[in-house]
C-alpha cells in the first residue's frame, strides 16, 4: 500500500498501517494526530474499563498507549492494522494492570497473614508514645510549637525555617533547642514510657535528638 503523506483533518481514517502512522508523525502533523488519538480516545477507553472496572485507571492506561506511539512510532513499522493494533495494546495493557494489582494484592495478605500479635503490641505502644508526644509538643509556645514542627514533621532545615517565618537562623535554632529541653525533661526520665522499649527509643532517636 502507498504510504499517504498528505494527510488533513479529514484523512484520519486513512491511517490504516503502521506505516502511514510513522509517515504522519514524521512530517509532525501533530494536528491529524492528535484528531486520530481523538476518533480511537473514547472507545479504547471503553475496551479497557470492559476489564479494568475503573474508569480513572484506564483513561491513563489508554493516554500512555498513545504516548508510547507517538514517542516511537517506528514500533509500528511492521502493523498492517493500526486498529487492531491498539485494541491489542490496551487490552493487553489492561491484563497486565489487573495481573500487577492482584500480585500486590496477595503480597499484602502474604504480610498481612505473617504479622505476629507481639507485632500489633509494638505498634500500638509506638502510637501511644507518639501520641503523648504530639500532646506535649501541643503544649509548646506557640512560636517554639510551630518552629519545632516545621523541623520535626516537614523536615525543613534551620535557614528554611527561618525563611519561612522571616526570622534568624539563631532564632530558630534557639526555639529548637527550647523545645528540646522541655520535652527531654517531659520524656527522658519517663520510667513508664521506658518500658515500651523500641517505641521509647525511637521517639528518643527521631525527635529528640
Amino acid at each position: 500500500m502507498k504510504i499517504n503523506t498528505s494527510y488533513n483533518l479529514m484523512d484520519v481514517a486513512e491511517i490504516e498501517t503502521g506505516s502511514d502512522l510513522i509517515a504522519l508523525i514524521e512530517k509532525g502533523r501533530t494536528s491529524v494526530f492528535t484528531r486520530f488519538y481523538t476518533s480511537y480516545f473514547q472507545k479504547l477507553l471503553l475496551a479497557s474499563d470492559k476489564y479494568l472496572k475503573d474508569i480513572y485507571a484506564a483513561e491513563e492506561l489508554v493516554q500512555d498507549v498513545f504516548l508510547k506511539i507517538w514517542e516511537n512510532p517506528y514500533q509500528l513499522s511492521d502493523v498492517k492494522s493500526v486498529k487492531s493494533y491498539l485494541y491489542r495494546a490496551v487490552i493487553n495493557s489492561s491484563v497486565n494492570y489487573i495481573n500487577r494489582q492482584k500480585n500486590i494484592a496477595q503480597h499484602h495478605l502474604k504480610l498481612t497473614s505473617e504479622l505476629s500479635d507481639e507485632y500489633f503490641m509494638e505498634l500500638d505502644e509506638e502510637h501511644e508514645v507518639i501520641i503523648l508526644l504530639r500532646e506535649e509538643i501541643e503544649k509548646l509556645p506557640l512560636q517554639c510549637k510551630k518552629i519545632f514542627k516545621l523541623s520535626r514533621f516537614e523536615n525543613l532545615k534551620y535557614k528554611e525555617i527561618a525563611a519561612q517565618l522571616n526570622i534568624s537562623e539563631k532564632t530558630v535554632e534557639n526555639h529548637i533547642g527550647n523545645a528540646l529541653k522541655i520535652l527531654r525533661e517531659r520524656f527522658l526520665n519517663d520510667s513508664e514510657l521506658k518500658k515500651r522499649g523500641k517505641a521509647y527509643l525511637m521517639l528518643m532517636n527521631i525527635f529528640l535528638y
